[in-house]
């Protein structure tokens, strides 16, 4: 009896110790797992970071002074930088001439570039040297063009540099098929686009003017001249794109940083003068005027123009002070020819400001003090500067027709829902 009474209490004990053991244990702060030596980037990886490293610097050097030394700025170009990098990486990632499609470009978020409001921009990779196929369904967009994209100074060809989808042979059930080559097939009687011969990016040009009702097109774009399945990409072609990311990245964030400043020193703040793009991949038969901005929250601008008497879009749209368009789609910040009548005497007048003017015709400076104002004829039987005239904000009633339709907080904020809820269903992305 004894005998097991001294094994129980031994047993007993071990128990105890085992419990007590497994406790502390549990205490103890968990051993981390060896880390594992870092290897080497891959080849081109380091340097990108380098390129980044430094490239918000670079864009502020090119700013006067208090724009440099001011936080807000700092941080706004540093948004411009982080624009730029995501817009090139896509292309980077997804571009390909061989298995080619329409990405995303510039828009609301990737805002370089100064992206017109009512536009959603694509492009597609192309091969100069290959036959490509274009089909898809018509929309009721009244302007929807793909432009042939060369590189600057690059021999251009004879053909034509944009596509107009609206201009096609549809079926019955509104599809359209085009052939995009350098010559064109012996016997072919469908539309065919001539490829130019430094071509390397088709751009699609989706311009809605009233964003609720009108539907844009569908678009498929598929190389011919090789076949279907794509390989592994190699690794000297993965390497090719990372290595190729620093200059574009750089170039397209850099490139227009300055642009506002640029028009103060030339005397155009508050007023307008002509921008030609047309060799930097404008689209053919739309002019462009634009200007800087520089308002107090109690002043206002009043733009009157002359309205053509053909016209097939016409739009105006503001920037901040590093040319990223303002928000249109959270705020009152963008006016095309549906958003936007003429007045009875056939006068377009439009009131810049920081505040509510309580007029239809109204662009939201949206917090910036400075910026630019850009406006579009497009396909337009004349295309007229408009005059600029600062007012006080409080009298900006005293400058307008005495018809000029009035508009109460509550119908402004309703207007900005419907705007953001039509825009949002764009197919943007």
């Amino acid at each position: 009896m004894m005998k097991r009474r001294l094994l129980g209490t031994i047993a007993a004990l071990a128990g105890a110790a085992a419990m007590m053991q497994a406790s502390a244990r549990a205490a103890e702060p968990a051993k981390q797992p060896q880390a594992a030596t870092a290897q080497p980037n891959p080849a081109g990886w380091d340097e990108l970071i380098e390129s980044l490293r430094n490239l918000p610097g670079r864009m502020l050097a090119k700013l006067p002074q208090d724009m440099r030394n001011d936080p807000q700025v700092q941080q706004e170009v540093a948004r411009l930088a982080l624009e730029a990098l995501t817009a090139q990486t896509i292309d980077a990632v997804g571009g390909d001439a061989d298995f080619p499609e329409f990405l995303p470009t510039i828009n609301y978020l990737l805002n370089v570039g100064q992206p017109n409001a009512d536009t959603i921009y694509r492009s597609a990779r192309i091969d100069p040297k290959g036959s490509y196929r274009l089909r898809g369904t018509r929309g009721t967009l009244n302007l929807a063009v793909i432009g042939q994209v060369v590189p600057r100074n690059a021999e251009t060809g004879s053909g034509r540099a944009h596509l107009d989808l609206n201009a096609l042979k549809f079926d019955a059930q509104g599809r359209f098929d085009v052939l995009v080559s350098a010559t064109r097939p012996e016997g072919y009687t469908g539309d065919w686009w001539e490829l130019r011969p430094a071509a390397n990016r088709l751009m699609l040009r989706m311009v809605a003017s009233d964003w609720e009702k009108e539907r844009a097109p569908t678009l498929t774009i598929e190389r011919l001249d090789k076949p279907m399945g794509r390989p592994r990409r190699s690794a000297a072609d993965l390497e090719a794109r990372l290595r190729a990311l620093p200059n574009t990245v750089g170039f397209m964030a850099s490139m227009f940083v300055d642009h506002v400043e640029q028009l103060r020193a030339e005397g155009y703040v508050n007023k307008f003068k002509v921008f030609d793009i047309t060799s930097g991949g404008g689209l053919t038969g739309q002019f462009y005027y634009e200007g800087a901005y520089d308002l107090a929250d109690d002043e206002a601008l009043i733009i009157e123009s002359a309205v053509p008497k053909q016209c097939h879009y016409r739009s105006l749209i503001l920037t901040n002070e590093l040319y990223e368009t303002t928000d249109w789609y959270n705020n009152h910040a963008s006016l095309n020819a549906a958003q936007a009548p003429a007045d009875k005497d056939g006068i377009l007048r439009i009131v810049v400001s920081a505040k509510d003017p309580g007029v239809a015709n109204w662009l939201d400076t949206s917090g910036y003090r400075r910026g630019a104002i850009q406006g579009r004829w497009t396909d337009c039987d004349s295309q007229p500067i408009p005059t600029v005239h600062k007012v006080a904000l409080a009298d900006v009633r005293k400058h307008l027709p005495a018809a000029t339709p009035a508009i109460t907080p509550e119908q402004r904020q309703q207007l900005i829902r419907e705007r953001r809820a039509a825009y949002l269903q764009r197919p943007f992305w």
